[in-house]
């Protein structure tokens, strides 16, 4: 008869919050596949647990699963536990969870903490409705489109960042979304647990320079659309952007005005000035035209 694989959530800091469940299941299993068996030998050493212990990261997931469901075929029950949190979510577990459905070995869950959720509640921002999105591209097209993907989108948004990233990544939300309310929370549960909550204008300067560590998780206000209306027309907010760099102000700062105002988001703005011409660079060079012709005459 085969085994069961069980995915269990560990705490993301403090080690109280590991549950009786989860703790009786890591003691009775056969294996414990960890996304770090260091740290998860620490956890199972306060615990007073034994088990035996094999790695399981993301660069050898794929060669690791076999064994497992070797492992598994043969009656030996599994435990997979990422470094915090629950396995699976941004962490390795999802190919083993796969590989098991589809050999009709059984899988079970083990709830635990979660930094995605912990960070939500604690946001302040509405949690009726919200999206995850792990961690975003770090570059090219696919970033660009995640985060204008998620410029209009209503619900809230939560994002994993590193603390070398996190900078770039608000201003880059800060050019997409506009000036929208914001938390970041970091080392949830431990000791020097922080959460920074402002529009992300405020927390961007906040952050700025500082040297943070531990793992950073940002909840950001989703797209604010009164009932009954839509997001601003992109045309009409590029032409009201265009009056503002007609009157001195740079691109960037037009297309973050022109957002606050109509609800498109300024990367939309900010591209379409600079790829299109709505009569900025046309309409001064016409003006330039007019005053020369004026002095000739």
């Amino acid at each position: 008869m085969a085994g069961t694989l069980y995915l269990v959530g560990t705490p993301i800091g403090n080690l109280e919050d590991i549950t009786e469940r989860a703790r009786r299941v890591l003691s009775e299993v056969d294996l414990v596949a960890a996304e770090d068996t260091r740290r998860t030998g620490r956890l199972l050493q306060w615990l007073g647990i034994r088990t035996k212990l094999v790695s399981f990261f993301e660069g050898n997931e794929e060669e690791r699963v076999g064994k497992l469901l070797e492992s598994l075929r043969a009656g030996s029950n599994v435990a997979v536990v990422s470094d915090a949190g629950m396995p699976s979510v941004s962490d390795p577990g999802y190919r083993i969870v796969a590989a098991c459905l589809d050999a009709g070995i059984e899988v079970d869950v083990v709830p635990g903490p979660s930094s995605a959720i912990a960070a939500l509640v604690v946001s302040g921002l509405p949690t009726d409705r919200f999206v995850f999105e792990g961690f975003l591209p770090r570059s090219g097209s696919g970033r660009r489109q995640r985060l204008a993907a998620l410029a209009s989108d209503s619900r809230t948004v939560v994002l994993f960042e590193s603390p070398r990233r996190l900078a770039r990544t608000l201003s880059d939300l800060l050019d997409e979304s506009g000036d929208r309310r914001v938390a970041v929370a970091r080392e949830l549960t431990k000791l020097h647990q922080e959460v920074i909550r402002g529009r992300l204008s405020e927390v961007l300067e906040t952050v700025r320079g500082r040297e943070l560590k531990g793992e950073i998780v940002v909840v950001v206000e989703g797209a604010t659309v009164a009932a009954g209306e839509t997001i601003g027309d992109e045309s009409s907010a590029v032409g009201l952007a265009s009056d503002f760099v007609r009157s001195g102000a740079k691109k960037r700062e037009a297309a973050r005005r022109a957002a606050g105002l109509t609800g498109v988001p300024a990367g939309r703005i900010y591209d379409a000035l600079v790829s299109r011409d709505y009569g900025i660079e046309a309409g001064s060079k016409r003006a330039s035209r007019g005053r020369r012709a004026d002095r000739s005459e």
